[in-house]
């Protein structure tokens, strides 16, 4: 659309938008970041943005748009509005972008991001776009070119991993070979190859590196030293090719540098001269003697031909036939009377391009007057080039062969035997004569002995002998198992392994040979699918984790097989133990224990056993207990895990204890856990009843005459630091003494003492009550003891004469009647009489009780008329009806409390 928009504007604003297209360039390092700043298009082309020259004229925002989506804009990310140039979230890579200029140098030497007006050189790795501005008036096609710089982030690379050189032992020193396969680094310039260099020169190579015109650099070995293939015939070593980079980035191959033979070796005998002895009788084709030499070097530098030398005379080559490529002399010609005694046979080991070597064989020949005896050979046994092949187990007396002995001349008697060890027999195959049967005593075991050698000797009556060397080769039967070198192979490792972890490498051997004495590897069926035991070499591995927990020892069978046929098999016994390892804390039987103690319970007494359990085995399983606070009470036993208190504890002090006990094992490094202990004391009766008041057995209180019967005269209040029933206290009278004691009662639940019965004139004085507090502990309650005195008077007109009375010891009767407190109702059952005289008697008694209470009002209103002009003075003395008594308007001395 934009395009067509051009088109109707008009040639001149097309020739207007032409003339000025423009170039911008801008350099960039490969592998940068998404959002790096590669140039402003606005700035560098000088376009007036807001705020600019004329901030009073209007200015239309302008548009960068990217005139086509190519390759190159995948790279980069425009702002429309402002123009700036950015890398996009792909990254550039020079070497993939610009294959093709791979080693040109790249445009724009300034670190980071630049812009050049220059222009870039061409073998640069260029970016190219195209870009348009609008709107109209400012309208140009904007050339946008960005050079990829290199950066070195390639390693150089040898097309192969190995590399083979050959070079001849006599290549003289300096001598260069190029190395056909140089390294290749994708980076350009200096973070290019550089350098190249051997990890090991051996002392007799070094590198150097030539560049041709297109830079490309070649490494040649040269040649510092001398070679010999016969001392060394293969060089292997390391090529390190390396950049130019910061840091530099190397690359390597190995190097192999094979020495090629050359003939600088000359064929050689081990001896100068043979001597042999020939008898006149001999057959042809006797073999008499093997020259032999040796050329170390290889090939057909190595190859030897025999030859006799020209000094040889010719009858001496007709009756010896040398062999050219094996240099074995046999006798060619009968020997006759004309024969000469004494050969002299010079011989020559001739090699390619050398000196022949030089050997002389001395023959002499013996005269015989008669012909030896014959030994003619008829194998039943399979034969070849006088070697016999026999099985192993075969049967005894299996037949090897029949020998026919004879005397050429038929003039001589001939006898023979066996001459030999072995389990072989010689003897005569009647009813023929001459005839004889080599047979076999005994079997044969390959694994004993292989091959025996036997000789047949003919003599005739002439003491004339003749040998016939008969060879017997035992074959190979799979008649032996494999033997495990251990029939029980005990194995342990450490638990918590690595998968796939070695154990051990089972060996077996199997005496046949060939396949049959080839042994293959098996697990048997009673192993676990996790143990793994190559066929081939008999390694055995795990492939899991082994928990010593779990299980501790393991026991299964493998089997070594061999290759015959049929196989034949053995059996050994692994067993694997699994090593203990700390891989396991204490644990508690609980996270949290609570024990319950009488309080007052004896120091270092038992309070209760703490389990803890370490699934780890030896030292890693052993336990060590300790209290983390409060260790200057409690001590717990290691051993035993019992946790006991130094001291007795007293549960009025503090009810509970709440401790850490922390378990460490023995391991190293130790693993520890800890667990919460809670001491909860029970109470015992262990405190009686502290009465708070009244503080003395010496202070009184002062009752009017006038007090109405069932009104409260004062209490007696206690506590008990138990709790529970030991806490639940009574208060009873148990003593008396006054004119009427009996006018006085007290409530065994509150404590609260009443009058019972009006005071008259003759009740006047001095009453002492000695009350028993006691509590309902459990076995046996205890109790405290308090005098209640209480002064029945107008007024206190003498008190030094109250307080000499109660300096007398009381006379005091104790009263062994014991309180009695409902602790909880008590439900009675109802009788199942008739409710008619209850009914009958409870309303008697209702209107007696109206007709008393209206009587006693009557009186009170007459004494209350009486005595209203004495009330002010009496004001000190009025006893607290509810609550507890201000001891400090009753007392005026310190008051003491005791217990009777």
């Amino acid at each position: 659309h934009l395009i067509l928009f051009l088109l109707f504007v008009g040639p001149f604003n097309c020739f207007a938008s032409y003339s000025r297209a423009t170039e911008l360039f801008y350099s960039l390092n490969e592998g940068l970041p998404a959002g790096v700043l590669i140039g402003s298009l606005a700035h560098d082309l000088r376009l007036p943005t807001a705020g600019g020259q004329h901030p009073a004229a209007p200015q239309p925002p302008l548009s960068f748009t990217l005139a086509s989506r190519g390759f190159g804009e995948q790279y980069v990310q425009l702002d429309n509005r402002s123009g700036e140039l950015h890398t996009s979230a792909v990254e550039i890579d020079r070497e993939a972008l610009c294959v093709e200029s791979s080693g040109a140098t790249i445009f724009g030497a300034a670190a980071g991001v630049s812009s050049s007006s220059s222009l870039p050189s061409s073998e640069s790795c260029l970016l190219l776009l195209d870009v348009l501005v609008l709107p109209q008036e400012y309208f140009r096609l904007v050339k946008v070119k960005i050079a990829i710089r290199d950066v070195n982030d390639n390693a150089p690379r040898f097309p192969v991993p190995h590399i083979q050189l050959s070079v001849p032992e006599n290549a003289p020193v300096n001598t260069r070979l190029a190395i056909e396969h140089p390294a290749f680094d994708p980076d350009v310039g200096t973070n290019g190859v550089q350098t190249y260099r051997l990890r090991d020169n051996y002392g007799v190579f070094t590198l150097d590196v030539e560049e041709n015109e297109s830079g490309e650099r070649t490494p040649y070995l040269i040649v510092m030293g001398a070679l010999d293939r016969e001392t060394r015939e293969e060089y292997v070593t390391v090529i390190v090719a390396e950049d130019g980079g910061t840091p530099p980035l190397v690359g390597s191959a190995t190097l192999t540098i094979g020495i090629s033979d050359i003939n600088d070796n000359c064929p050689q005998f081990n001896d100068s001269q043979i001597n042999v002895t020939l008898y006149g009788n001999s057959s042809l084709g006797t073999h008499m003697a093997t020259v032999h030499a040796v050329d170390v070097d290889l090939g057909s530098n190595a190859q030897i031909s025999y030859s006799y030398s020209q000094k040889v005379p010719q009858p001496s080559r007709d009756l010896f036939h040398l062999n050219e490529s094996t240099g074995a002399i046999t006798l060619s010609s009968k020997v006759d009377g004309n024969t000469p005694r004494l050969h002299r046979l010079i011989i020559l080991g001739n090699g390619p391009g050398c000196i022949p070597a030089v050997i002389t064989v001395l023959v002499t020949i013996i005269k015989v007057m008669m012909r030896p005896p014959e030994v003619v050979p008829r194998f039943i046994a399979n034969e070849a080039e006088g070697v016999v092949y026999l099985k192993e187990l075969e049967p005894v007396n299996t037949p090897i062969a029949f020998f026919t002995i004879k005397d050429p001349d038929e003039k001589y008697k001939v006898n023979c035997y066996l001459d030999g060890d072995g389990p072989f027999r010689l003897s005569p195959y009647k009813p023929y004569n001459n005839e004889y049967l080599l047979e076999t005593t005994k079997p044969l075991d390959y694994e004993t002995q292989q091959l025996y050698e036997i000789s047949v000797v003919a003599w005739n009556s002439e003491g004339f002998h003749v040998n016939r060397i008969i060879k017997v080769q035992v074959l190979d039967d799979n008649d032996n198992s494999p033997v495990f070198s251990q029939q029980l192979i005990e194995l342990s490792i450490e638990e918590n392994n690595v998968p796939n972890a070695f154990l051990t490498k089972l060996h077996a051997t199997d005496a046949d040979s060939g396949e049959r004495g080839q042994v293959s590897y098996f697990l048997g069926p009673d192993a676990p699918s996790y143990f793994s035991l190559d066929k081939t070499t008999g390694v055995l591995t795990v492939s899991t984790q082994l928990d010593r927990e779990e299980k501790e020892k393991y026991r299964y069978t493998v089997k070594a097989v061999d290759s015959g046929f049929p196989p034949r098999e053995s059996i050994a016994t692994v067993t694997i133990t699994v090593l203990d390892k700390n891989d396991n804390s204490p644990r508690f039987i609980n996270k949290d224990f609570s024990f319950f103690v009488p309080e007052n319970f004896p120091g270092f007494g038992e309070i209760g056993v703490i389990s803890v359990t370490d699934a780890d085995a030896g030292q890693n399983g052993w336990v060590a207990l300790s209290v983390l606070n409060g260790s200057d009470i409690f001590v717990i036993d290691t051993g035993k895990g019992v946790l006991r208190a130094k001291v007795s504890l007293d549960r009025e002090q503090q009810s509970s204890y709440v401790l850490w006990i922390e378990a460490v094992d023995g391991g190293d490094p130790a693993l520890s856990s800890t667990a919460k202990i809670t001491v909860l004391l029970l109470d015992i009766n262990d405190n009686p009843p502290l009465v708070l008041f009244p503080q003395s057995n010496m202070s009184y209180l002062l009752v009017l005459p006038s007090t109405l019967p069932g009104s409260p005269i004062t209490e007696v209040y206690a506590v008990d630091k138990d709790t529970g029933m030991n806490a639940v206290i009574a208060y009873s009278i148990i003593g008396r003494r006054g004119p009427r004691p009996e006018s006085f009662r007290i409530d065994p639940k509150t404590g609260n003492i009443t009058l019972e019965e009006s005071l008259m004139q003759n009740d006047y004085g001095l009453y002492r009550l000695l009350v028993k507090v006691s509590d309902h502990g459990y076995p046996e309650p205890l109790h405290s003891t308090v005098m209640v005195n209480l002064f029945v008077n107008d007024t206190v007109s003498n008190e030094s004469y109250i307080e000499s009375l109660l300096r007398r010891e009381p006379d005091i009767s104790i009263e062994e009647k014991q309180p009695q407190i409902s602790i909880e109702p008590t439900h009675k059952k109802m009788e199942s009489t008739s409710c008619m005289p209850t009914l009958v008697a409870l309303s008697i008694i209702s209107l007696g009780s109206i007709a008393l209470v209206t009587g006693m009002g009557i009186y009170i209103c007459l004494r209350k008329g009486k005595k209203h002009h004495r009330a002010d003075e009496n004001l000190e003395v009025q006893i607290p009806l509810n609550g507890r008594i201000n001891l400090h308007m009753l007392e005026k001395k310190p008051m003491e409390i005791s217990n009777i």
